[in-house]
Parts: C-alpha cells; sequence; structure tokens
C-alpha cells in the first residue's frame, strides 16, 4: 500500500507547494526578480545535472529524484514568464474587434518565446537521458508541457471559469486574449485524452518491477493532476482558492484587477 500510497501523496504535495512557491515569489516586489531568477536558475541547472545522474537509476529513489528534477526545471521556466523576461514579442492587449487567425496569431506572439523555450527543453531532457533506465524527468517535464499547451489553447477557445488571479499587473494584457465560452470543441478531446493517458500510465504502474512502478504512479498522477486543472476551466470552482497563502498581503490587489477586467468587459 506504502508503494502506491507514497508516490501519490509526493506528486500532490509537490505540485501544491511548486506552484505556490512560484506564485508568492511572483507576488514579491520587482526588484527582487533578478534574485529569484538567478536562485531558480541555479536550482535548475543542478536539476538538469540531477535528472542526467539519476537516468541509471532504477529504484524508487532513482523516480523520486527525476520527478523532483524536473519540477526544478520547470519551475524556472514558469519564474521567466510569470516574472515577465520570457515571453514574446507582443505585449499589448488584443485590439477590438480582432477575431480569427489574427486573433490567434497575436496571441501565439504574447507567449511564443516562452512555449520555444519549453519546447527546447523538453527535447533536451529527452536527448539526455535517451535509451537510459529511468526518464522520469523527462517524462514528467513532457507531461508537463503538453497540459500546459492543451489548457493554454482551451482558454483561447473558450472556457466558462477563467481565473485571472495568478496574473500579475505586468502580464494583465493576456486577459484580453481569453475568451468566456460555455463550450469549445476541444475541451472533452482533452479531457479524454489525459484521462486515457492517466489509465494507462496507472495501469503500466501496477504491472511494472517496484522501481519502474513508482516512476509510473508518479506520471500517472500528475497526468490526473492535469486533467483536474483542466475541469477547473469548467467547473464553478476557482483553483485559486488552493493557493491563497501564496497570495499573502496581495489578494487585495488581485481583486481589484478581477474588478477592472470585468469593467473591460473581458471576464462576465
Amino acid at each position: 500500500m506504502l508503494a502506491v500510497v507514497l508516490p501519490v501523496a509526493f506528486v500532490v504535495a509537490a505540485w501544491f507547494v511548486a506552484t505556490g512557491v512560484v506564485i508568492a515569489l511572483d507576488r514579491l516586489p520587482r526588484w527582487t526578480f533578478g534574485w529569484s531568477l538567478a536562485i531558480a536558475g541555479g536550482v535548475a541547472a543542478a536539476s538538469l545535472w540531477l535528472a542526467t545522474s539519476v537516468a541509471t537509476d532504477t529504484s524508487p529513489r532513482g523516480a523520486y529524484l527525476g520527478f523532483a528534477a524536473a519540477l526544478g526545471v520547470w519551475g524556472w521556466h514558469e519564474m521567466s514568464f510569470l516574472m515577465g523576461v520570457v515571453t514574446g514579442p507582443r505585449r499589448a492587449p488584443l485590439p477590438p474587434g480582432v477575431t480569427g487567425w489574427t486573433r490567434f496569431r497575436m496571441a501565439a506572439a504574447t507567449l511564443i518565446w516562452h512555449e520555444i523555450a519549453l519546447a527546447a527543453t523538453m527535447a533536451g531532457m529527452l536527448a539526455l537521458t535517451w535509451g537510459q533506465a529511468n526518464q522520469i524527468a523527462a517524462f514528467t517535464f513532457a507531461i508537463l508541457f503538453v497540459m500546459r499547451v492543451s489548457a493554454k489553447l482551451n482558454i483561447f477557445m473558450g472556457v466558462p471559469n477563467l481565473t485571472v488571479d495568478f496574473l500579475p499587473a505586468h502580464l494583465a494584457y493576456l486577459k484580453s486574449y481569453f475568451r468566456i465560452r460555455i463550450f469549445n470543441p476541444m475541451f472533452p478531446v482533452s479531457v479524454a485524452v489525459a484521462s486515457v493517458a492517466t489509465m494507462l500510465l496507472a495501469e503500466a504502474a501496477a504491472a511494472a518491477a517496484p522501481g519502474a512502478a513508482t516512476g509510473l504512479t508518479m506520471l500517472a498522477v500528475l497526468a490526473g493532476l492535469g486533467c483536474l486543472e483542466h475541469w477547473f476551466l469548467v467547473l464553478p470552482f476557482r483553483d485559486a482558492a488552493l493557493w491563497r497563502w501564496a497570495m499573502s498581503g496581495t489578494g487585495a490587489a488581485s481583486a481589484g484587477q478581477v474588478r477592472q477586467t470585468r469593467r473591460l468587459g473581458i471576464l462576465p
């Protein structure tokens, strides 16, 4: 039982705490961003080294370290985006009346550099661990990347429950590219694929040896959390409430940003 409970608890705790830490650091004064990114960059570099050094370790320990290494790299990328360092060439709101391909092109230009950096890092991690017995770090990063792209496309196409609390003031222009919509055809496909991936990984974990089972269980839980985050986009639940503790001292500003966005007609 512990062989299942421990990796599940580890992934949920890591997902919860890591997200909160990134949010909290992003809420600090902007003069702290350089220090935060420098420290996070050191952690990311060490995490890349760790991912390669445990690539031959098929024990549960190797799986835990590989997963943690992927989060260390991912955290730096998320901070670089939320702090406005690696985003895209466009840093302006969507002009009124823009639709179709032009809207997509402009929206992509707001974050394309960040997505390219993520894709390049994913390819690099896969290359560094290619053919090795323990590729948990690379697969963890790949799941995070695919789930992120899926969520962003769903938000672009339109979802009924948008959470803007996480966006800092310097990225407020991104809200103009979001769309409120009861249903979009991509959502059921996204949830179905994530659900099937979760089940397949869980089945593989149940039939695997101890070390591999730990890693596969963690990947299954991560895919499940990605599926849950997709459901947050349509269910009447403010997922930002889970990380209120990380927004300490900034809740009023966040609420003010939401009210201002509603006045602009972007959110309902």
